[in-house]
């Protein structure tokens, strides 16, 4: 939990201060997208390889590169004075950062017993959750001081002492005994089901056209509160944080009830309940009351952005638990970076076709058409989930 907190301090930013960067380089809708895309096309293509050292070098390393080297990208981030020398340092920080999760998850995942992982995923999720719900805050307060430029500096100075106390705290020493203990626990897991390639490639198709599809919406949502609702750009910042807030206890319950009754039934629901959520932003008010007895400002819109973060973060630990049922335990951090380097890659392509999207037909038409990708995808994909015995 504290190194996940560590390593999403700084990649939790660019989102909620997308407005403030937006307005100092006078962006359009499509090259405020390339924000998002340079952090998550990097940080997608820095899976990959990490996925592989991972699984033979250990996991100290990896991860403490994923806290320390974000932070030090986070610096330069916050110094750059030009959109080019912004897009430079985002690659540079999304590069550093792709080696975490999956030298992370795998390693949890190994120190429990199978019927726990979606317990124990939940719980690590906390800590990133924790970065996402107050980084938002922390960051519209300071910006609004100091620019956007001061949340990436200021931020940077913790992220990076979280990193070398994790580095100490994990010695080498200590690696290799929890290692020990790991094999020791579970010298004979079973082997993934008959069918098992069929489900994953059915569960990345979903996870990419599904799940990328949402987190380019989301990335927008700062713009839309703006733009929309003639929000500020500090109150955008903070509204996001109602999302993440839902992190700090809907990865444990989603991970919990995923061991209780499956995780297929619990992606399945979440994939649908997720797309109706795009296409109630179109609809859903910024206010609401009962007419002149109660009207509270940010009531509506917060309640649905809450909702929106309760089933992402149900869904996430849950997806982690699947791919280790499906995998076998010498492979599992290979092909999870294989799984993060595709989600990334998928957020940050469909970032720029959004922005296109909305340039052209606004933002209304935009949720009703991602909208309908997501919920369709879920169903197409569902016949070749459904037998997991997971």
């Amino acid at each position: 939990m504290l190194a996940h907190f560590g390593h999403h301090l700084l990649t939790a930013l660019p989102v909620p201060l997308l407005p403030y960067i937006r307005d100092e380089f006078n962006l359009s809708y499509t090259r405020s997208a390339l924000v998002n895309t340079a952090f998550s096309l990097s940080y997608g293509i820095g899976q990959l390889p990490a996925g592989w050292l991972a699984d033979r070098i250990g996991a100290r390393i990896l991860i403490t590169i994923g806290i320390l080297g974000v932070a030090i990208a986070g610096v330069l981030v916050g110094l750059s004075q030009t959109f080019t020398m912004l897009l430079v340092f985002l690659v540079l920080m999304g590069l550093m950062g792709g080696g975490y999760h999956p030298a992370s998850a795998p390693l949890i995942s190994a120190s429990v017993e199978p019927k726990k992982r979606g317990r124990a995923l939940g719980i690590h999720l906390i800590g990133g959750s924790g970065s996402f719900f107050l980084a938002p805050i922390v960051a519209g307060a300071i910006a609004g001081v100091w620019g956007w430029r001061g949340p990436f500096i200021g931020l940077a100075i913790p992220s990076a002492a979280l990193g070398i106390i994790f580095f100490i705290l994990l010695s080498r020493r200590r690696e290799r005994m929890h290692a020990d203990r790991i094999a020791a626990q579970h010298p004979g897991e079973a082997k993934p089901a008959p069918g098992n390639v069929r489900r994953v490639v059915a569960f990345l198709v979903l996870s990419v056209i599904g799940g990328g599809m949402g987190f380019s919406i989301t990335a927008f949502i700062p713009l839309y509160l703006v733009d929309h609702f003639g929000v500020s750009e500090q109150t955008a910042a903070s509204l996001m944080a109602i999302i993440w807030s839902a992190g700090l206890w809907a990865g444990p319950v989603g991970g919990y009830i995923s061991d209780r009754i499956g995780r297929v039934p619990v992606i399945l629901a979440t994939g649908i309940l997720g797309g109706i959520m795009i296409y109630l932003l179109r609809v859903f008010p910024y206010g609401w009351g009962i007419g002149d007895l109660f009207y509270m400002e940010g009531l509506g819109i917060g309640i649905l952005l809450f909702l929106t973060g309760a089933i992402t973060f149900i869904r996430m630990p849950v997806s982690e638990a699947f791919i280790m049922g499906q995998v076998s335990a010498r492979r599992r951090s290979t092909i999870f970076g294989v799984y993060y380097f595709a989600m990334q890659q998928a957020g940050g392509i469909f970032a720029p076709l959004v922005g296109v999207l909305v340039d052209h037909y606004g933002f209304h038409t935009t949720f009703t058409i991602a909208s309908a990708i997501g919920v369709g995808t879920t169903l197409l994909c569902a016949p070749f989930l459904w037998d997991s015995p997971d």
